[in-house]
This record gives C-alpha cells, structure tokens and sequence, in this order.
C-alpha cells in the first residue's frame, strides 16, 4: 500500500455508518502504535482512553457540541489525556528515564515556569495525534479528530483522577452519505511551495 495515495484519499469523516464495524486486531493494532509514539525526551505524558462501551459513549457525545452524532455513530471514541501535574510527570520521569534525559528537563523545560511546563506536555500528546492519524490512513480507516469537546466535563466522565482530556478522535466506517468525502467536497491545501520552503 502507497502510504502517499492513502494520505491523498483520507479525510476527515462528518458522518459515520454506525453498521460499521472496526476489528479488534485492528484496535489492537492502534494502541501498540500509539504506544509507540514519539515525544521529546521519550517523556510519554499521556493517556490514550478507547472508549466503546455505549453508555460511556453516549454521555460524552452529550458534551462534545456538534460533535455528537459523529460520536455515537462511530465505532470507538480515542480520548487524548495529558498528565495534569508537573510534580506526578517529574516523577513519572524519574522513575523511567535516564539521567540525561531528566537532566534536559530541569534544564531546559522546567526552569520556565508551570504555564510552559504544561504547554510543553500538551505538545507531545499533539505528536501522537498525527501518529494515530496516519495509521488510520494506511489501515484505511475513517477518522474525526475533534478539539470541540468538554475538556472538564470528558473529565469528570472519565474520572482518570491523574490526567485531563485535551481532544478526541473518533475512528470507524464513513456513511456513503458523508458530504466531506473527496468525491463531494475536494480536499483544498494552500499551494505546495508556499509551505514546503528550501534554502
């Protein structure tokens, strides 16, 4: 499969064919590759929250704005959470990484103060995010990012006491109806030489 032809032909899904189904080596196959993601310093200050129970699913898709219907038509609901507390990631990294590493943390992230420290970490769980899109993309399956949701209220739902919800992605099977596909709506990119630059 020509990852490039996939990239060409994904799209974000409006509308999802809640018949559609996604296989559990497929779903297993996501979490290992999210569990692979890349971050800086190998610091992984995330959570990823597979949501299918249905319950569950219907009381977040009330707190997701016109995100709603997208939600309870797919076939799982990926929560990206970020470790809240500076103090519980510095231990996390104590306990996981080398010394090197931490060392580039107190010297270079920490020493900016709480606000940055956690802009810092919400720009890791950024990077998953592209990693999660792009294995959807080859394993040709329709996904949603979504940042229109609750954070607080995805929390209180949640309740993962150490973590708080920064986005969401829902992934499953496009309707035929989907308006967004390619066919109906052509993806539109600004030119490739206004953003690919050389020097």
């Amino acid at each position: 499969m020509n990852f490039l032809e996939q990239m060409k032909k994904r799209y974000t899904v409006k509308k999802y064919d809640p018949q559609g189904t996604i296989s559990e080596e497929q779903i297993q196959t996501l979490k290992e590759i999210l569990h692979l993601s890349p971050s800086s310093i190998n610091s992984q200050p995330w959570n990823f929250v597979f949501v299918n129970n249905s319950e569950t699913k219907e009381k977040l898709a009330e707190v997701s704005y016109f995100n709603k219907e997208k939600i309870l038509d797919s076939s799982y609901l990926i929560v990206f959470q970020v470790i809240k507390n500076p103090e519980d990631f510095e231990k996390q990294i104590k306990e996981n990484l080398p010394e090197g590493s931490i060392n580039y943390y107190k010297t270079f992230v920490k020493p900016k103060g709480e606000v940055e420290i956690k802009s810092w970490l919400k720009h890791q769980v950024y990077l998953s995010l592209g990693v999660l899109l792009s294995a959807c993309a080859m394993m040709e399956i329709d996904s949603t990012p979504m940042e229109g949701i609750e954070n607080d209220k995805y929390d209180t739902i949640l309740n993962n006491k150490k973590y708080e919800s920064l986005f969401a992605v829902t992934i499953g099977v496009k309707s035929e109806n989907d308006k967004n596909q390619p066919i109906h709506t052509p993806k539109k990119r600004l030119e490739s030489k206004k953003i690919i630059l050389e020097f």
